[in-house]
């Protein structure tokens, strides 16, 4: 259910030739004075937030919850320092949270060591919170067991249950496969993906993932997710021409066309077991720019694919509309994946880079357009009016069987040129965030003045919950210390109602858990903040609140079993964990 790049990271990121540059994977944005003209009066702002309010509170209750929305906590890395982004991606399970800063300097390697070592500039780093009655504190700081200057380690990661993935996609090893040489520096940029697991209250690398056709340039750990025992890692600078699941790896026929590879668990040993290739694979499409897993399902983000086509299953053959983007859902039948659905908005356009950030969870799939243009609002609005350049936009879409149809179209309720709405998004049950790192509000907290366009960049994330089949805007989040050009929204993760949100240029100088917020003297140091959005797990068996429904959940539910008052396994509140309650587990099995 991780999306991380997705779900992972925000902003836009440049091509090959500036992926070293410090600071550069944005693209130019509209000037302020362009931007200016598609400001909306305070009056409607307010008379539209309103009506969020209303829906809100409707669907807070439908869902179990009825508290309001609020931050939790502010997080910084426990040796902070300037440009180290922190926050740059981050992941959720259950009362665990995992934040990447990709230009960390540390030559620490390993687990817990020296962070004070600043002599591998953007090595990159990685770490870990706790949540236990409340209150969070950092339990572990990651390093790669080969950390080397400019590998950016941590520019990807993801959680579930006790196991993290971190993605360093300039690592340089020619190794191949699991567990291969890690002092092997002959395939720059061709990238990696390590993976800790957690043994009580300690972590230890467990693995050290490379692609089984490692290239150089490849960038292989892009962008990383995790559902229990399986790993899908992108590595969208891949050049194979060769389509679909598992074909001809050696046929570099499509520079950048793009590649995703899966990897699964068995008894504390990972092996590859796909290589995901879209069906239509072009020079360019970037197919693993993001990628999400959950349960038997995974989706693939290919921000420049070039399609023509709209909805579901469209015409793959016309590339008539130049960077529009694509997703691809792929399926796992014993062991075997298939390709089980071509994705594309309602509303394809040129250059709006639709899959730019993915998410699932069971039926649902959610994909990030940071490029849209249309001045539309809230849900299902006008989609064919392009009047607001780059404002960005989501897409949900749902299964029904095998068949997948587009269920939302969601843009912010404080649409405006330039947001990039869209440009990250994570989707647990039915609640989903979207973050537009480039939003200008001065608000702080959650449900401020949303036309208060008084710090340029300084950022928004977006809470959206589903009833039945109707989504609404639940909260505006802003930072408790906004502040402009914190890029607040550059990452978003969200499981059982626990939400966290990056804001990578964030300049406060604090350390570790609700410090200093007002000390802006390290600039673009990062910060990390952890929200409650006053919802019900969205999911029915998930016990520990880790987005999946297994077999920890079932071994709680079975040591509740029989008559069992106020018990969390009682799903149905009857007094009693029985069948019933098993059936209602069993068919959330993720």
């Amino acid at each position: 259910m991780r999306s991380v790049r997705n779900g992972s990271n925000g902003g836009f990121r440049r091509r090959r030739a500036e992926r070293r540059a410090v600071g550069g994977r944005m693209q130019a944005k509209p000037r302020a004075s362009s931007r200016a003209t598609a400001r909306m009066s305070q009056t409607q702002h307010q008379s539209r937030f309103g009506a969020l309010l209303l829906f809100g509170a409707i669907t807070t209750s439908a869902l179990g919850g009825g508290a309001a929305p609020a931050q939790l906590a502010y997080l910084k890395a426990s040796n902070t320092d300037a440009l180290d982004l922190f926050g740059s991606s981050v992941g959720v399970s259950g009362d665990t949270a995992v934040v990447g800063a990709y230009m960390e300097d540390s030559s620490a390697t390993g687990v817990n060591g020296n962070d004070a070592d600043d002599s591998a500039s953007n090595s990159g780093a990685a770490y870990v919170f706790v949540r236990k009655g409340g209150a969070w504190t950092q339990q572990a700081y990651l390093k790669a067991s080969n950390a080397q200057a400019n590998d950016w380690f941590g520019y990807a990661v993801a959680i579930s249950g006790d196991t993290i993935v971190v993605g360093a996609r300039l690592e340089d090893g020619s190794a191949t496969g699991v567990n291969g040489d890690e002092t092997s520096n002959g395939a720059s940029s061709s990238g990696a993906a390590y993976v800790f697991v957690r043994d009580g209250d300690a972590w230890t690398q467990q693995a050290y993932l490379k692609a089984s056709n490692t290239g150089a340039v490849d960038v292989f750990g892009s962008s990383v997710a995790i559902d229990g025992d399986t790993i899908v890692v992108g590595a969208y600078g891949e050049d194979s021409s060769s389509p679909g699941v598992n074909g001809d790896q050696s046929s570099n026929g499509a520079l950048s066309s793009g590649a995703a590879y899966v990897f699964v668990r068995e008894g504390g040993a990972w092996s590859q077991q796909a290589y995901l290739k879209a069906s239509n694979p072009g020079a360019g499409d970037d197919v693993g720019w993001s990628v999400a897993v959950s349960g038997d399902t995974v989706v693939v983000g290919a921000i420049k694919e070039d399609s023509s086509a709209t909805g579901v299953n469209g015409d793959q053959g016309s590339d008539g509309t130049t960077d529009s983007g694509a997703a691809y859902v792929f399926v796992r039948n014993g062991g075997e994946w298939s390709q089980q659905a071509y994705l594309k908005p309602s509303n394809t356009g040129a250059t709006d880079w639709f899959g730019y950030s993915v998410g699932v969870s069971g039926d649902s799939v959610v994909a990030g357009s940071p490029r849209e243009d249309s001045s539309a609002v809230g849900v299902n609005g006008d989609q064919a009016n392009d009047g607001a350049l780059d404002s960005g936009a989501a897409y949900v879409f749902v299964r029904d069987g095998d068949a997948w149809t587009q269920q939302a179209y969601l843009k912010s309720s404080n649409s405006e040129i330039g947001d990039t709405f869209g440009s990250t998004a994570s989707i647990d049950g039915d609640a989903l965030v979207v973050g537009a790192n480039y939003e200008d509000g001065g608000a702080t907290g959650v449900n401020g003045n949303e036309g208060d366009n008084g710090a340029l960049d300084a950022g928004a994330a977006y809470a959206f919950v589903r009833d039945g089949n109707s989504w609404g805007q639940l909260a505006y989040l802003k930072a408790s210390n906004t502040g402009a050009g914190d890029w607040f929204g550059f990452s978003v993760a969200v499981v059982g109602g626990t939400v966290i949100v990056g804001a990578s240029h964030e300049s406060s100088g604090a350390t570790g858990v609700d410090g200093n917020q007002a000390d802006d003297s390290l600039l673009h140091a990062g910060a990390t903040y952890v929200f409650d959005l006053g919802i019900a797990t969205a999911i029915p068996g998930d016990l520990n609140d880790d987005g999946v429904v297994d077999g920890d959940d079932l071994g709680t539910l079975l040591g509740q079993w029989g008559d069992c008052a106020e018990c969390s396994a009682d799903f149905n509140d009857d007094g009693v964990v029985d069948g019933n309650d098993l059936g209602a587990l069993l068919g959330n099995w993720s």
